[in-house]
């Protein structure tokens, strides 16, 4: 996959987002998302030597369409202006913690990880788990690449107060606030443009690697 040119091509969308346009151009269009669906199984490949439950899994059923569901949106452009796939168990729509790839122009580039709406099942178990050992998250956490590729830490949306039965004096109450428990790695525009395939291919790999920890403990802890 050529980043720069899918950059150009969806920052053209952005500026054309209708369907006349979209169809004049579906050749350019089919061509970037064989490529990219060749990255996704390139990046399945590798993450499934650690861990196996994503070997065997389509590429397609982990790449998100391109088409939005406008039914319910108040804004009704027809297509989404980023490329992105999800690596877990599932596909795209499985609900363990998992990896993501976004590649889109004006910043919309990411790769993050982790658990996105948990279910208040999931919820509930993480937050127990960090409240009763939170040592191993703050472990893993710190060992590198994670400091450097994610340095914001934890993202995401968090309550205002306290969850039910936690005390708001509680060393963790940050991470017990969270409504989802995420990292996200941002690649700005000129840094996307300016890796070659082969490099932009790789860095993506290394930060969805770097996400595999984080993932595999929320895996365990979700389970409850």
């Amino acid at each position: 996959m050529n980043p720069a040119a899918l950059l150009n091509f969806l920052q053209d969308l952005a500026r054309h987002n209708e369907r006349d346009w979209f169809q004049a151009h579906k050749a350019t269009y089919d061509q970037l998302r064989l490529d990219f669906e060749q990255d996704v199984a390139y990046w399945l490949r590798e993450l499934a030597q650690d861990e196996p439950a994503l070997a065997g899994l389509d590429p397609k059923k982990c790449s998100f369409r391109i088409y939005r569901d406008v039914r319910f949106s108040k804004v009704k452009v027809p297509y989404k202006t980023h490329f992105s796939a999800y690596f877990a168990a599932g596909g795209k729509h499985g609900t363990a913690p998992g990896r993501y790839v976004q590649i889109g122009p004006n910043g919309q580039t990411l790769v993050a990880g982790g658990l996105y709406e948990p279910t208040k099942e999931q919820l509930a178990a993480v937050r127990q788990e960090i409240d009763y050992q939170a040592e191993g998250l703050q472990q893993l956490l710190a060992v590198a690449p994670t400091p450097q590729l994610f340095p914001q830490g934890m993202v995401g949306e968090q309550l205002k107060k306290m969850p039910p039965g936690y005390d708001a004096t509680h060393p963790e109450a940050a991470w017990l606030r969270h409504k989802s428990y995420l990292l996200s790695h941002a690649l700005p525009d000129a840094d996307v443009r300016r890796l070659q395939p082969a490099e932009f291919r790789a860095h993506v790999l290394a930060a969805l690697r770097a996400l595999g920890p984080f993932c595999e403990w929320l895996r365990e802890a979700s389970a409850g």
